[in-house]
């Protein structure tokens, strides 16, 4: 988190807490890499949010808009399931138009069954409907079908002020370049990855990010491919294991289509902090040997604390 203004007197010799670098400056100047860090997100529930958003937003919008026991189903299939509910806002000045009804977009981002589909609502009490088990089993049928991609970028700054700092001038190029598909979205995870960009529905969360790169994530997403550089992970995979050697593994081969990677099966090594991910590749199958450098869970931001280089390193990749 960027550090405030405090009426502590500053030792001599040393700078401001103001003139400090936020977390995520600092995990890119020590080389720290965002790659097995995506949070578990598998499907979607977007909710367009216009105006200001405070650090609870989230769970005041789904508070207003579902019933208790709706509201503990969705928790429910955000644990068994990865349903992730996160608030939309277009970039810009986030003015609210009570006139225009809102979007609300659903979707899932599981390879071989990816989809997007949009609603409107006049109010947040309608989404109490959504057959939420319909989102989760990745059944669609409940909107209006979206040709993706859409492109979220984190700009919580109630949250984390780096999301803020380093997620605007994302939002704001991006919309320049792809009005319509890009998109401010509430608090994805892992702050000190900023400036972080979601892509959906192809599942895939990018870190570290500067308008330049974001661009290229864009055009590599808009073909239909992944840019593996900054690439956190594919949120559909179920382990930071699983990411990190898919990511590695797409590293070594130039392999940048949506499922040309993919990671089968996951083994622990004996007494070790290691594991063996099988992970196919274009039409064959490596075994992909992953350490752990840090004990850091995925998307966990360390800025009260030393942030360390990578999380994690493929000690070997073997054709199988």
């Amino acid at each position: 988190m960027t550090a405030q203004l405090s009426d502590t007197p500053v030792p001599d010799g040393q700078a401001p807490p103001a003139a400090l670098p936020g977390c995520a400056t600092v995990a890119r100047m020590l080389g720290a890499s965002p790659a097995g860090t995506a949070a578990d997100m598998r499907c979607w529930l977007l909710i367009e949010q216009p105006g200001p958003w405070p650090a609870d937003a989230l769970e005041n919008v789904l508070d207003e808009a579902f019933p208790a026991e709706r509201r503990e189903l969705l928790e429910n299939l955000r644990r068994s399931h990865g349903l992730r509910p996160l608030l939309i806002r277009r970039p810009g000045k986030h003015r609210r138009d009570p006139d225009r009804p809102r979007s609300v977009y659903v979707g899932g981002g599981e390879p071989g069954n990816r989809w997007l589909e949009r609603l409107e609502i006049r109010d947040l009490g309608e989404l109490a409907a959504l057959d939420l088990e319909a989102v989760a089993e990745g059944a669609g049928g409940l909107g209006t079908r979206v040709d993706g991609p859409l492109f979220l970028v984190c700009t919580h700054g109630t949250k984390d002020m780096c999301c803020a700092v380093l997620g605007r001038p994302l939002a704001s190029a991006l919309n320049t370049n792809h009005p319509g598909r890009s998109w401010e979205v509430s608090h994805v995870g892992g702050d000190r990855w900023a400036g972080n960009l979601l892509v959906v529905p192809d599942g895939f969360l990018h870190g570290q990010l500067n308008p330049a790169e974001a661009a290229l994530v864009a055009k590599a997403a808009l073909r239909g491919q992944v840019e593996p550089e900054q690439l956190r992970g594919r949120t559909s995979a179920r382990t930071a294991w699983a990411q990190f050697a898919e990511i590695a593994l797409r590293r070594r081969l130039d392999l940048t289509g949506l499922d040309d990677v993919l990671a089968v099966q996951e083994e622990p090594l004996l007494e070790s902090d290691a594991r063996v991910v099988t992970v196919r590749g274009g039409e064959d199958f490596y075994s992909v040997t992953v350490r752990r450098r840090s004990a850091a869970p995925r998307g966990e931001s360390r800025c009260a604390g030393l942030i360390q280089p990578a999380g994690y390193v493929a000690d070997e990749i073997r054709k199988l």
